[in-house]
């Protein structure tokens, strides 16, 4: 492991303690390594569109308005290779969340995520990117090859 040492001025240090508090870091170091990964993180994804990523698309709807749910439903079918798994909460009478969980290409999980989110009706739409290096394997607990998904960062 390399030691690095920055100097930040008064005013920055002590916002930068308030964040480390908020989010619960014990110590400086691991909430600058968090940082960094996601800036490198931001920086890869915005470089590379043509590599795999694991991701969440999370967004909210009203299950009332006209055809919507439907709407979302078919966008989901025809992108049913990405999708892993979701998950649906009714917050109230009127709101769902969905949580979906995918893996593919940078750039098909951009395309359907943002068809999702561009859907009329559709609310607080966020997604949220994890690059990753796709791997094919073998292993003697299974006759068949199965892919593997390891984080890049």
């Amino acid at each position: 492991m390399e030691r690095h040492t920055i100097s930040l001025d008064t005013q920055l240090s002590e916002q930068f303690d308030k964040f480390m508090q908020a989010r619960g870091y014990e110590n400086r170091s691991e909430a600058i390594r968090d940082l960094i990964r996601e800036c490198l993180e931001v920086d890869r994804l915005n470089k590379n569109i043509k590599g795999y990523c694991v991701a969440t698309l999370s967004y909210i709807y009203n299950h009332h308005e006209r055809d919507l749910a439907k709407h979302v439903t078919s966008v989901h079918h025809f992108h049913h290779d990405l999708t892993l798994s979701s998950m649906h909460v009714h917050m109230d009478h009127d709101n769902c969340l969905e949580v979906v969980f995918i893996r593919g290409t940078v750039q098909d999980v951009r395309r359907f995520a943002d068809k999702v989110i561009a859907t009329r009706g559709v609310r607080h739409g966020k997604l949220h990117i994890v690059p990753i290096e796709l791997s094919q394997e073998r292993h003697a607990h299974s006759s068949e090859p199965h892919f593997h998904s390891s984080p890049l960062t």
